[in-house]
């Protein structure tokens, strides 16, 4: 039966307060990690005055923690890159707030322009380059807090494979 007494019917969800659950102080899923990263993007108070260039290698700077993560802001002058590496245990959300960003992994290339956002987990082997002509800035989340960056050295992205 559908009509519009179906809602009163079936009642109000706002006004049944056990069946809401409360917002949370810290994001714990991927879909919260990406929306935290989203927020971070947005207010560019937050972070387009801390924003540094170095020619020798790429800046970063931690722009904030949580229980269990990590926010860091990156810079990237046209020509550095990260070399092929994976993350150890965390996952994470990049997101690019400025420019272009290449991604390299074993399934191809993708141009990253502002906005973009890849979600990854342990183990995902990729290489982040600027090769445009302008100065890039990106964002990263990862969770657990990022304490491992393998590099890998074969010609290829390749995945590897995670143990328990």
């Amino acid at each position: 039966m559908n009509s519009d007494n179906d809602l009163q019917i079936a009642g109000d969800i706002l006004e049944v307060p056990h069946l809401l659950q409360p917002p949370r102080e810290h994001p714990v899923t991927v879909a919260e990690f990406v929306g935290l990263a989203r927020l971070i993007a947005a207010d560019r108070a937050q972070w387009a005055d801390l924003v540094r260039f170095d020619a020798t290698t790429r800046w970063y700077h931690r722009l904030r923690t949580g229980p269990g993560y990590e926010v860091w802001l990156l810079s990237w002058l046209p020509g550095q890159g990260s070399g092929r590496h994976d993350h150890g245990p965390s996952s994470g959300v990049l997101t690019v707030l400025e420019g272009t960003l290449t991604e390299h992994t074993a399934r191809g290339t993708r141009a990253l322009g502002a906005g973009a956002q890849r979600v990854f987990a342990p183990g995902y082997v990729h290489e982040v380059v600027n090769d445009a002509l302008e100065p890039a800035v990106s964002l990263h989340v990862y969770h657990p807090g990022l304490t491992e960056m393998p590099m890998h050295t074969s010609p290829h992205c390749e995945a590897r494979a995670v143990t328990a």
